[in-house]
């Protein structure tokens, strides 16, 4: 799936670290690249755009006038120096907001985001999504991986580190568990454990406080025990 995008920012500098960061994924064609939302217009008008990064502060116009002033089809993520737009600009329904410099971390965080959303888009207008297209990008030591959701049994939390362990192989990422949790498919994964997150489809049992995933017993913890088990109750029906 190629995720067609601008990138609108009147810092050539600013401009530069998007390009790169967007170099490590196959998936993501920049289009082109503006100094000013105005000079875009044209384009956005008569072709289809999957996300703009937007600057707000430039010389010829403000990005978030520029988001209240036209109807944007595209998804929105911003990129700015400024903390203090986030609540204005979620107001206007933009998909992310990345505040500069922009560490490659946070900025991966937003492309499994970005793809998720187009992911969803597509589906809803072509109704050819399947679970095969869901997926994450992790990096694993210097390369980003893909991993499909359908292929995750659990992650486990190690300290600084998260083991994600698939039906393909098992991968160690510098990352929490909160935070990859959070960017997975809520209504696929749950977290039952300070230390483990795991796939409701591959739960082949329930048996006092753990639960059965590829072989393996996999604790309950104290506080995630009732939510836990009604969650995996209700997703075997």
């Amino acid at each position: 799936m190629k995720i067609r995008c601008i990138i609108i920012d009147d810092e050539p500098l600013a401009i530069k670290v998007i390009e790169n960061h967007l170099s490590e994924f196959l998936n993501f064609e920049i289009v082109a690249t503006f100094n000013s939302p105005i000079s875009a217009l044209s384009l956005l008008e008569k072709n289809t755009i999957d996300v703009v990064f937007l600057d707000i502060n430039m010389s010829k116009m403000n990005g978030l006038e520029f988001l209240r002033n036209t109807a944007l089809k595209a998804n929105i993520v911003i990129t700015t120096a400024y903390r203090e737009y986030a609540v204005e600009s979620f107001d206007l329904d933009v998909l992310d907001y990345l505040v500069k410099p922009i560490p490659f971390n946070r900025f991966l965080k937003s492309v499994n985001k970005v793809t998720q959303k187009v992911s969803e888009q597509r589906g809803v207008q072509q109704e050819t999504t399947t679970d095969s297209e869901s997926f994450i990008f992790l990096k694993v030591e210097k390369k980003l991986v893909k991993i499909k959701f359908k292929d995750i049994f659990y992650i486990e939390s190690l300290k600084d580190y998260i083991k994600v362990y698939t039906v393909v192989e098992n991968y160690l990422v510098h990352k929490s568990l909160t935070s990859i949790t959070e960017e997975l498919p809520q209504d696929k994964f749950l977290r039952i454990h300070r230390s483990y997150t795991v796939s409701l489809d591959k739960v082949k049992s329930l048996e006092g406080n753990s639960v059965e995933i590829d072989s393996k017993r996999i604790p309950i913890g104290r506080k995630y025990i009732n939510q836990a088990k009604q969650v995996i109750l209700n997703s075997a029906n």
